[in-house]
């Protein structure tokens, strides 16, 4: 031991605060209060002080003339028996049976050869998915008597089979656990429990979720727990084994399901009393756990030498303190030395201590809230690192923190620090430690635990019950309390979900700082980028599977691109490393986001050629990406940068920019209402290697610089904030041709255009469905509430009783569907639609339908866009334009900067060169759904595309797959012309499109011909299906919803079809009278054909009836 690590007795100062004991007999544990010197009590010895810190009696302790490292060790090695004898009870564990499988005796692992499919440990310590169809296995271990669990984190929700089985029950590929007389399973998907036949128990479970799977043999019972919560029993008097034959751990995994199984090797997350896990705990936990707690006692002491806390306020009078950070060296280094031989030295404790005690220990150091005890927490990180090691305890520690995000729920008496918060805030502090970085990188789990951070656990509906107990909505007759409860509810959980979220774009930021140490050298993004590809193949790896379940933590795909949207909109710095990262390229100083910086705009081509590796798998506009590689001109085009001036696309009289007087919707606010954040790195724009190299095993396969000098490759991006351009109008697409002065020269460093990218790419696979099912709920509550209301309106109106009791009793379904539509629809609300991420999806939508609109000028360039481009910029604005609370009013929303959206819907939804129907029907449903508010009709009335172009191009899409969306939009145009027209004004028509179209037909006879001639023939169709469905109906005795349904429908397809004719026949009519006999000839077969249906009905006053509401002479 080192000299200045021993400290004599005799030179320490007595004027220590101590802890006394109040007069307890000697031998018992003291129960303490904080005196100092000047509190009269005299000198005190240290000894009083070492009795606090190891939990030791009063004067237990004996002077001594030297305190140094063993001295501290005898102190704590004292308390050992103290130990063996709490432990003494987990010792009985009859009734298990542990079958060695080669990797230990003690070890409880998957019987590979119960397994039946294909179900592989894809992670240690034991990770498993199904490769297969349907996969199950066995555990090594069996019991037979005595209560037992065992636990399963879900990776994937999907269809699983969790349970119990003996040796007798045999797997297929269609049976599993649950499925025959001798298994038990319980499954969360279908929220069933299985013992051959299915019967409804427990709730639906999500990613994330810890089901606790017990049995009792004790009675004969097994239950399932819900993270901690008790399903009830699943299944009782089953039968009775013996140890030749007990049961066993089992499992059924669908294809692509994957799950978390702990038998006892790491703590329980919920243990339940009185079961007990198959492995047995290491017997020196609580010794462990013990040396833990001095530790933490002595961090508390020391708190008393710090003028920062709240003891030193209250000793502030001491002369003097006892040299406790002399102390401080032999106690800490003498307790963390017993506590690295007890870790070392015990079989299988490692894993289990590194996601026990040593989270917990630095959780409660560091705090679950703020503010933070970062100064101790610093301390005991350099303790750690002192010893060897240390390094795999400490990797093992950032795993057991990402599980914990994962598993983590939102609470709604522990906002806003819930969740996953405490998790994230203890790992982007200690993550600051560069030490800490490297080891989170080099260890095999960094992308696996990244994506754990990155989770945020979604609530069930039970879940929902808990964390909005009160429910309000518009004309609700609940108590008058609800609304306000519940406001403070929503504000309580958005704060909670604006801290996670904060935290993980600190821990991005930090990634994305961190230079690896690899050779060659890297530069500041290149590990992000890794991940991002890896995790983006993994995504579609998943989607290319096309597998039913639900394969995929979706709330990392959110989280990412949340993160991403904050960097490019809000924009973001990093306290106190403008430095250290001076000369690397990254822009540090501009406080605009990239989305919302004014001036000339640039975007590499190179990027709509990469992405994830494998170039052939992303869709094209103008086709597969193999139908463009023998090209001549795509070497060509990979090498341009595009260039062009903000609002470029845009009538002088309707630009909106950033630079111009009047702002945009997305920066139409002040300043001060906009969110920033504290941690991040503003990222430059420009070219870049990006993501054209294969994705790498590890990011230290990144490709260098070329240059040998690291700053030879950099260029500083100029300012753009102030630039005002002129306008060069659409036609100008402008080039970059210089790559060696745009793109070889910052190969590896992380560009804004690069994040850009993944952004779209990440909302088309996994994002937008988030938005979609947002909407369905609000669609849906809106359909329930119209429901009740009615329901309600029949109870007042009705007086039979009979009648009343069925209304009420449809009216509880009615409310409690409701309700959980209220839930589900606010969860969303503060999940989805924070305002600062309205104002980022706003400022996207201007910059790409702007990039496209210029690429759409050049025919190559156009055709090798990503078809994700056009669908993430339609789903963006859709999801915008329905959000909840609204962005912005409807008046201003396409005319206060998205004017071009329209341009670009109008131009391109009957574009030649898309050769993908999806995504014209995608373009020609955003008209359809646009015209349908006067508001944005007025955008297209004022739109000088859709002037010029739209009637043609409308008469021109009427073929057999658009012909709905087509009619749809041409009706509305035309609305109360002719067939059922209004007496008064048809305020909600076009009459400025009605001129247009007609105008269309005129000028072009042989367009107009066409159309007609498939009008009459889609109206005869659907006059046929119609007249069909009917006589079906007519002659089944019994009518279904669907058959109903589809009639409905085709006759409401035939009224739509019937008025296009009628707003041709009224504005046209020369067609038909002057022009050639088939089109009058089909006109009148049309019309008779429909008299004949209306005078044939059962009802023989209903022509006449029609015939007088339309007043018209005989």
């Amino acid at each position: 031991m080192e000299e200045d690590s021993n400290i004599r007795f005799t030179g320490i100062s007595s004027g220590l605060a101590v802890l006394l004991s109040d007069n307890k007999p000697k031998g018992s544990p003291q129960k303490s209060r904080l005196i100092s010197y000047c509190d009269g009590i005299g000198d005190h010895s240290v000894e009083q002080t070492l009795e606090h810190i190891f939990d030791l009696p009063h004067k237990s302790v004996r002077s001594t003339s030297l305190i140094d490292i063993n001295f501290i060790r005898s102190i704590s090695r004292s308390q050992i028996p103290r130990f063996q004898l709490e432990n003494a009870v987990d010792r009985h564990r009859d009734g298990l049976s542990i079958i060695n499988c080669g990797s230990s005796t003690s070890t409880v692992v998957i019987d590979s050869s119960s397994v039946c499919g294909d179900m592989k440990t894809i992670r240690n310590p034991l990770i498993v998915e199904s490769q297969t169809v349907f996969s199950s296995a066995r555990a090594n271990a069996c019991v037979w008597k005595g209560k037992w669990m065992y636990e399963v984190t879900l990776e994937t929700s999907g269809i699983q089979q969790l349970g119990w089985a003996i040796i007798p029950c045999s797997f297929t590929d269609q049976k599993g656990v649950g499925d025959s007389d001798d298994s038990y399973a319980y499954d969360g998907r279908r929220v069933n429990k299985w013992n051959k036949d299915p019967v409804s128990y427990g709730q639906s479970w999500v990613v994330g979720d810890v089901i606790g799977c017990c049995i009792d043999l004790d009675n004969d019972e097994i239950s399932f727990f819900r993270n901690g919560v008790s399903l009830g029993v699943a299944f009782d008097r089953i039968q009775k084994m013996n140890p030749e034959n007990g049961y066993y751990p089992a499992i059924s995994l669908s294809d692509g399901e994957c799950c978390d199984l702990n038998f006892g090797a790491r703590p329980f997350k919920y243990p339940i009393s009185g079961f007990l896990p198959f492995q047995a705990p290491p017997n020196s936990r609580d010794y462990a756990n013990y040396l833990l707690s001095c530790l933490t006692r002595l961090l508390e002491v020391q708190c008393l030498d710090k003028p920062g806390s709240a003891y030193f306020e209250k000793l502030r009078r001491l002369k003097r303190f006892a040299p406790l950070k002399e102390l401080f060296y032999p106690i800490s280094h003498g307790i963390m030395e017993e506590l690295f031989d007890v870790v070392n030295s015990s079989e299988g404790s490692f894993e289990y201590f590194a996601w026990g005690a040593i989270p917990s220990f630095f959780l409660g150091i560091f705090g679950v809230q703020e503010a933070h005890d970062c100064a101790s927490l610093d301390q005991v990180l350099e303790l750690f690192l002192e010893f060897p090691g240390s390094d795999s305890l400490l990797q093992h520690l950032i795993r057991a923190l990402s599980y914990g995000c994962k598993v983590a729920p939102l609470v709604l008496t522990e906002c806003p620090y819930s969740g996953s918060y405490p998790y994230l805030a203890l790992v982007c502090y200690i993550l600051r430690h560069r030490a800490m970085m490297v080891l989170w990188w080099k260890s095999p789990d960094f992308e696996f635990s990244f994506e754990g951070f990155l989770s945020l656990k979604r609530p069930n509906k039970q879940d929902l019950h808990c964390l909005i107990p009160s429910v309000w909505w518009p004309g609700s007759c609940e108590d008058v309390g609800c609304e306000s409860s519940m406001m403070l509810t929503m504000t309580a959980l958005s704060t909670a979900i604006d801290k996670i979220e904060e935290k993980h774009r600190e821990l991005c930021s930090l990634v994305i700082q961190f230079v690896p140490p690899a050779i060659p050298k890297e530069l500041p993004g290149s590990v992000f980028r890794a991940f991002l590809q890896g995790f983006i193949l993994k995504v579609r790896g998943i989607q290319n599977k096309m597998t039913t379940s639900v394969v995929s933590n979706n709330s990392v795909v959110v989280s990412l691109y949340t993160v991403i949207l904050h960097f490019l909109s809000e924009g973001f710095k990093v306290e106190g490393l403008s430095g250290s990262l001076k000369g690397i390229g990254l822009n540090l100083e501009s406080d605009v986001g990239f989305l919302h910086r004014a001036g000339k705009r640039r975007f590499p081509l190179e990027l709509f050629f990469v992405g994830d590796g494998n170039c052939a798998g992303v869709r094209r506009i103008g086709g597969g990406f193999s139908n463009h590689l023998f090209n001549s001109q795509f070497s060509e085009e990979k090498a341009k940068v595009v260039q062009w001036d903000e609002g470029g696309m845009d009538d002088d009289d309707t630009r909106i920019t950033h630079s111009t007087m009047k702002k945009p919707c997305c920066c139409s606010n002040s300043v001060n209402d906009v969110e920033t954040s504290k941690h991040g790195i503003m990222l430059t724009s420009g070219g870049f290697k990006g993501l054209c190299s294969p994705v790498p095993v590890r990011s230290t396969q990144v490709v260098a610089m070329n240059s040998s000098n690291p700053d030879a490759g950099i260029v500083d991006k100029p300012s753009t904030s102030n630039q005002s351009e002129a306008y060069s109008g659409c036609g100008s697409l402008q080039y970059s041709e210089s790559r060696t002065s745009f793109i070889e020269h910052t190969l590896d460093v992380l560009r804004e255009e690069e994040l850009l990218h993944t952004k779209l790419l990440l909302y088309h696979l996994g994002v937008a469905s988030n938005f979609r099912q947002a909407f369905y709920y609000m669609s849906h509550q809106s359909q329930s509430i119209s429901l009740l209301d009615d329901t309600d309106k029949q109870i007042r109106e009705k007086s039979c009783i009979e009648q009343v009791k069925r209304l009420k009793e449809a009216r509880n379904a009615y409310r409690e569907e409701l309700v959980d539509c209220v839930r589900q629809c606010a969860w969303y609300r503060i999940s989805l639609f924070s305002r600062w991420k309205q104002r980022g999806m706003y400022a996207t939508c201007m910059w790409v339908v702007e990039l496209l609109l210029v690429l759409s000028n050049s025919d190559t360039c156009f055709c090798y866009v990503p078809e994700f481009y056009l669908e993430s910029l339609v789903d963006t604005f859709h999801a915008l334009r329905k959000s909840d609370p609204p962005f912005v009013a409807s008046a201003i929303f396409l005319k206060q900067g998205l004017a071009s959206f329209v341009t670009f819907v109008v131009r391109h939804f009957n574009d030649p060169r898309i050769l993908s129907a999806d995504i014209k029907d995608l373009l020609l449903h955003s008209i359809s759904s646009l015209v349908q508010c006067k508001d944005y009709l007025i955008a297209f009335e004022n739109n000088k595309e859709a002037i010029h172009s739209l009637p043609k191009a409308l008469l021109l899409a009427f073929d057999n797959r658009s012909w709905i969306p087509v009619t749809n939009i041409i009706l509305r145009l035309c609305k109360g012309s002719g067939f059922g027209a209004s007496k008064h004004l048809e305020s909600s028509s076009s009459a400025h499109f009605q001129v247009l179209l007609r105008e269309a037909c005129c000028s072009d006879e042989t367009l107009f011909s066409s159309f007609l001639n498939r009008l009459f023939n889609t109206l005869s169709w659907t006059m046929t299906e119609f007249s069909v469905s009917i006589r079906e109906m007519q002659e089944n005795c019994q009518v279904g919803d669907l058959q109903q349904r589809r009639c409905g429908v085709v006759f409401d397809l035939s009224c739509s079809l019937a008025r296009l004719l009628e707003f041709c026949t009224r504005e046209i009519p020369q067609v038909f009278l002057l022009g050639p006999d088939m089109n009058l000839r089909r006109l009148i077969e049309l019309i008779i054909f429909i008299l004949n249906h209306i005078i044939s009905a059962s009802d023989a006053e209903f022509f006449d009836m029609e015939y007088e509401k339309m007043e018209l002479p005989v």
